[in-house]
């Protein structure tokens, strides 16, 4: 049954919005975190790895670039633990088995998970010219990318893996027209299968991640790892006001399920990760990720499909007696 929902349910969504800040703005997410391989997994990245699929539709025939912001560790964004050590190595790939390979979208960065054409490839350590700036890759022809019909467009995947030290590298990306400007494409988006993000130090900012709801998907489960009790965990759709879901504590693992409901087939669901006001937890990091009844990764979107989803208030109204 692998991928089975997906190739029999496709996307056949008109996609509008400019998607290409990476976290997006409706997701209040600071940054993605990689922490170098020698970290301990208590700082809240449990693989030192993360990959984020960047889509471009079919008949945009520009240019294309895929730019970071902050991609060294050191200085003023990133997190230290000790002297400045970390290497961070970025990865562009396209063609034939970027996104189709089973093992690219899986949550663990074992296998054949770096499939398709490298494109492009370089490290980062300390770096002060690149600290609070941005790196360009590319120019890329669209169709460089893997056309998957599923998303009626191309698809570009980018890894990011700490590769020596213990820090904490902070970074976000931009899929861009030009290579010294964000210029977005329209119609483009980008999606994950797992995050490892930081959250915000102020309580009173809720970030958020948007699965959609293909089709076919009868229950939803979602895993976290060292959320260190940082608040709570909501489920929001039309149909559902804010269902809390169970979060992980210091390096652990939770895991939850929730059942798909009728009005919410079609539609996106908004994670939201409210943060604790007593104690404030800072500098927390967390990893996420969500899949179906068959244990299949679903992918979220930093632009959620269909808009962000608001709750249906039922209102019932009596008339009054005229009399």
């Amino acid at each position: 049954m692998r991928r089975s929902i997906i190739a029999i349910f496709t996307l056949a969504i008109s996609i509008s919005m400019q998607a290409q800040p990476v976290p997006n703005v409706e997701e209040n997410i600071p940054h993605l975190m990689t922490f170098g391989n020698q970290a301990e997994i208590s700082w809240g990245d449990d693989d030192f790895s993360q990959a984020f699929f960047f889509l471009v539709p079919k008949d945009y025939s520009g240019q294309v670039f895929i730019r970071v912001f902050d991609p060294d560790t050191g200085g003023a964004i990133d997190e230290n633990r000790g002297n400045w050590n970390t290497q961070c190595t970025y990865e562009v790939y396209g063609g034939k088995g970027c996104h189709s390979e089973d093992d690219a979208r899986e949550t663990s960065p074992t296998g054949n998970y770096k499939s398709g054409t490298l494109l492009a490839m370089k490290v980062f350590g300390e770096s002060p010219r690149y600290d609070e700036n941005w790196y360009t890759f590319g120019p890329y022809n669209p169709e460089e990318g893997e056309y998957v019909d599923e998303f009626s467009g191309y698809i570009f995947k980018v890894i990011c893996e700490g590769t020596e030290g213990d820090d904490g590298n902070m970074y976000n990306y931009y899929l861009s027209t030009s290579g010294t400007e964000n210029k977005p494409i329209e119609g483009a988006n980008a999606f994950a299968y797992e995050y490892s993000f930081r959250m915000h130090n102020d309580p009173n900012e809720t970030s958020h991640i948007y699965p959609y709801i293909l089709e076919g998907t009868l229950t939803v489960k979602i895993s976290n790892f060292d959320w260190d009790d940082d608040g709570d965990i909501l489920v929001v759709s039309k149909e559902r006001q804010g269902q809390r879901v169970a979060v992980s504590g210091e390096e652990t693992w939770a895991k939850d399920e929730i059942k798909v409901l009728d009005g919410e087939v079609k539609s996106s669901y908004d994670f939201q990760f409210a943060k604790s006001r007593k104690p404030v937890v800072r500098n927390n990091n967390v990893v996420v990720n969500v899949r179906n009844q068959y244990d299949e990764t679903m992918p979220f979107y930093t632009s959620p499909i269909g808009g962000v989803p608001k709750y249906k208030w039922a209102i019932e109204v009596t008339p009054l007696d005229e009399d």
